[in-house]
């Protein structure tokens, strides 16, 4: 995935996340979708038809609601001679502000990234993204088996997320056999319990794999000469055993190796997300560590060396969020910023009548400028050219930047002294 892909992909899920928290007062909430094949006038004629049953609607401030929304859809559909290649989405309602009466109609117009097959109109409480969230979620998926003489785990790497899907201990008896076994009974006995366990591993990772239909490979790794020894029988089915895309040595066969499989997957995972992301905060922490100068963490720090064009590479965390409000005294025309999550900045404005002023005093503060956080970054960063990268929360090294480094950090073009 490129560095926009990263963007616009965290872009339209936030998106789609914020429209999936409005809850209208009623069932007021319209979305409608419209396939790439689908004909404007068919749709604009469908939303006639529900205007016109809106009428039977009882409460009058329902049926107010439901008719200026489909008004306001309709509208925005008209500036459309046709869809867009990929199918239109328009989510339109009257969201409550603070409580009954604070409804205040909102319009949203979607191009999804990929195209669209249903085609539906809803009137609800809520607006209804799940198709649109079935876009964003990463479809490559890989199946990992780590075997050896004792155990087996069983696992799938889809985008970022590694799902351990099984485990399985072989009950294989040790080289020394018991008392008053003869060497012949003793090693088919050992023969038998082995052929067992490969057959019983093979069942199971069958099954895990193919209900996976967009299966993209295979892995299997191990300590020891195991993994050649059942990846060469006939435990694997035949479609799947085309799709082993390489057998990788590990030092361990619990789960510490399907990481240590992953991580030895460099080549072969190349388009998975998950090893990138590691990659990624990996170089940023070469640097702080090396103590190069060229690692930056921290709004603050970022913000100033992104402004100044310096990054070369900005790390955001999908967890990252807020909005900045730049505070100006309509008095003395002093001006302070604000920073924090929606909500801490809805209190802050409903709070400007009676904050007074750090200089003068007096409560005439007014909001001057507002703007999210991420956006004030890729604004910057895309004056800058910056490659910009959103980091999940999938990987241990996804986690340590959401945790330990402010959710954003930052590799520079070169070293800058702090």
């Amino acid at each position: 995935m490129s560095s926009s892909d990263s963007v616009a992909r965290f872009k339209f899920r936030r998106t789609l996340e914020q429209l999936a928290r409005k809850e209208g007062r009623g069932t007021e909430l319209i979305s409608l979708y419209v396939p790439p094949d689908r004909r404007i006038h068919e749709v604009l004629g469908q939303l006639r038809e529900e205007g016109g049953t809106a009428e039977n609607i009882k409460s009058r401030a329902t049926r107010q609601n439901v008719q200026d929304a489909i008004e306001r859809v309709s509208q925005r559909l008209r500036l459309f001679k046709e869809p867009p290649p990929t199918g239109l989405v328009i989510f339109a309602g009257a969201i409550p502000r603070n409580g009954p009466g604070s409804e205040r109609m909102e319009i949203y117009t979607l191009i999804p990234p990929e195209p669209i097959i249903v085609g539906f109109y809803r009137c609800d409480a809520r607006f209804h993204v799940g198709p649109l969230l079935q876009l964003v979620v990463e479809k490559d998926t890989y199946g990992i088996l780590v075997i050896d003489g004792t155990e087996a785990v069983a696992a799938t790497l889809k985008g970022r997320r590694v799902n351990i899907e099984d485990t399985f201990t072989s009950g294989i008896p040790g080289k020394s056999r018991a008392g008053g076994q003869s060497a012949r009974r003793f090693e088919r006995i050992r023969e038998q319990v082995t052929n067992d366990y490969y057959k019983r591993i093979g069942q199971h990772f069958n099954e895990i794999l193919l209900k996976i239909p967009d299966l993209k490979g295979i892995i299997i790794g191990g300590p020891g000469p195991t993994k050649y020894v059942w990846a060469e029988g006939d435990h694997l089915n035949y479609m799947l055993k085309k799709k082993v895309l390489s057998i990788i040595d590990t030092s361990y066969s619990s789960e510490m190796g399907v990481e240590e499989v992953v991580e030895k997957s460099n080549e072969v995972l190349k388009g998975v997300r998950y090893n990138e992301e590691k990659q990624l905060v990996q170089k940023f922490l070469y640097e702080l560590g090396h103590e190069t100068g060229k690692a930056a963490f921290g709004e603050k720090d970022v913000q100033k060396f992104l402004e100044n064009g310096v990054v070369e590479m900005l790390l955001m965390s999908e967890r990252l969020e807020g909005v900045k409000l730049l505070l100006k005294c309509k008095t003395c025309g002093t001006t302070e910023g604000f920073r924090g999550t929606k909500y801490e900045a809805d209190g802050a404005k409903s709070e400007l009548s009676t904050r007074p002023c750090r200089k003068c005093g007096k409560a005439t503060l007014d909001v001057e400028q507002e703007g999210d956080i991420i956006d004030s970054f890729l604004e910057f960063a895309e004056k800058a050219g910056t490659r910009v990268e959103v980091i999940s929360e999938e990987t241990e090294e996804g986690r340590m930047l959401r945790d330990s480094f402010g959710k954003v950090a930052a590799v520079l073009r070169y070293a800058v002294n702090k």
